[in-house]
């Protein structure tokens, strides 16, 4: 039987925001930054020949392009991330990522050390 397993990859990139939606003299209303971290998750059976769900370069290079769209900007000026919380955020990751990640189970996106947002789509998550 093929085992399946989940593996993830960590991605960086820093970028300006503000939350344009937060009660008057909330901080976040201001322009602030922040070094986000998202992780990518992909499961799937792991390959009897190469050992693998999938090679972590093609993960990388999958992702790559939406982190140049991410890496110092204002995130608020990227079409559909106006109010760019980090569940907002997750989701249009998610959804730039979806058609070329088709294993991809979750994208995680911490904006802090301590704080962050998972999010897993619409799709069956990893059975046994």
């Amino acid at each position: 039987m093929t085992e399946h397993m989940e593996i993830f990859r960590e991605f960086n990139f820093e970028a300006a925001h503000r939350l344009p939606n937060v009660p008057d003299g909330h901080k976040c209303s201001r322009l602030h930054g922040h070094s986000y971290r998202f992780t990518v998750h992909v499961a799937g059976p792991v390959d009897e020949q190469f050992g693998w769900v999938m090679d972590f370069g093609d993960l990388k290079s999958v992702v790559n392009p939406v982190v140049a769209r991410l890496d110092h900007y204002y995130l608020n000026d990227i079409d559909g991330l106006k109010n760019p919380t980090s569940e907002v955020l997750a989701k249009w990751i998610w959804d730039e990522l979806e058609e070329n990640l088709p294993l991809m189970t979750a994208v995680t996106v911490r904006e802090t050390c301590t704080s962050g947002c998972t999010y897993r789509g619409t799709r069956a998550v990893l059975t046994s």
